[in-house]
């Protein structure tokens, strides 16, 4: 794909500075673009690159004085960073839109219905009675169990499973060998010391706007309904239990685990490694550090925490100060005691 600096410009309602009839045709890192490619500069560090880069066009901030002359040709926009990443949506989405049609082997259920301008890669599977919106990106290999909904254009990639009767919304993207729908570790313990599975007869529910990261699972709900909320994103190697809701606009990062029927406010932040028992509540705007442990519910919205078991960021900083300093306050100690 190909485009001039003008269209660029105009899609991000930027001022060229330059020849605007230059042409570019794919997008590359500043340091290391060659003619035809599109970089940006947004951070002060890397500015030394935009004279002496090859690329053919750079973003920059309007406020952004040059200390030398650029071969490049400049879009100046109030933000480089945010303008660059609206422009690798529209990339991203251009070459998503360019997948049309159906590969061969692929199969599809009796009762499916699946809408406009889609498209099904090879070895695909579709079961019965789903219901598959417009502009839908089904790629190799990938499982759509019985009843399964998915929403106008929503991409599912290469060996995603979605268990029966899972509900995908408009606009979400599903990153490829993530489970939807798996059953939730139910398992009542016996008498002898065995123990017995706890169907797992309900299901999982993405809304819209939300995007999945490869490898991770999500259980289906023992009865109900696991919920991600809108415009919610999930890191890869990700695990949300059973009867799990997740708020509209939290961010999980990867190898977090979330445990059943504990609700995740909105806009929570949750970094790598975190762990969160079952059952408890995480207010709104709660930001949890890498490596936490969660234990019981957080009522006050806002709070950030860190440590197992977590608690507030700053004293657990400060409890960190004195932990590495426990050697020395021991030795004091032993002085003392001799001493005395």
């Amino acid at each position: 794909m190909e485009f001039t600096v003008q269209q660029i410009a105009d899609l991000l309602q930027g001022k060229v500075e330059g020849d605007n009839s230059v042409k570019v045709s794919t997008l590359a890192k500043i340091e290391e673009a060659q003619a035809g490619a599109l970089a940006f500069l947004s951070n002060p560090k890397y500015e030394p690159y935009l004279y002496s880069t090859s690329a053919s066009v750079v973003i920059v901030s309007e406020s952004l004085e040059l200390k030398k002359e650029t071969t490049a040709t400049l879009i100046r926009v109030e933000d480089p960073y945010s303008s660059f990443s609206t422009l690798l949506h529209y990339y991203q989405t251009a070459l998503l839109a360019s997948k049309t049609g159906v590969e061969e082997p692929c199969f599809i259920g009796q009762g499916s219905q699946i809408g406009e301008n889609h498209y099904r890669g090879a070895f695909s599977y579709i079961g019965n009675n789903c219901k598959i919106g417009d502009n839908v990106r089904i790629f190799p290999q990938a499982y759509i169990g019985d009843n399964v909904q998915i929403g106008d254009n929503t991409t599912i990639f290469a060996g995603v499973k979605l268990y029966a009767n899972t509900v995908v919304g408009n606009n979400c993207t599903i990153h490829s060998g993530a489970v939807i729908g798996s059953d939730g570790f139910g398992w009542a313990p016996q008498p002898d010391g065995t123990y017995k599975a706890v169907p797992q007869i309900g299901n999982v529910i993405l809304e819209d706007d939300i995007s999945i990261g490869a490898n991770t699972a999500i259980d289906c709900a023992t009865m109900g309904s696991t919920i991600i909320r809108t415009g919610a994103k999930i890191d890869n190697l990700v695990q949300i239990a059973h009867n799990v809701e997740v708020g509209s606009h939290t961010v999980i990062a990867s190898q977090t685990g979330i445990s059943g029927s504990t609700k995740i406010g909105d806009k929570c932040v949750i970094a790598g490694q975190v762990g969160v028992v079952g059952h408890i509540t995480i207010a709104n705007k709660t930001t949890i550090g890498a490596q936490s442990g969660v234990s019981k519910s957080v009522k006050e919205e806002g709070l950030i925490l860190q440590g197992s078991p977590a608690f507030d960021y700053k004293q657990n900083l400060r409890a960190m100060t004195v932990f590495r300093k426990l050697p020395e306050l021991q030795r004091d100690l032993d002085m003392l005691k001799e001493k005395v």
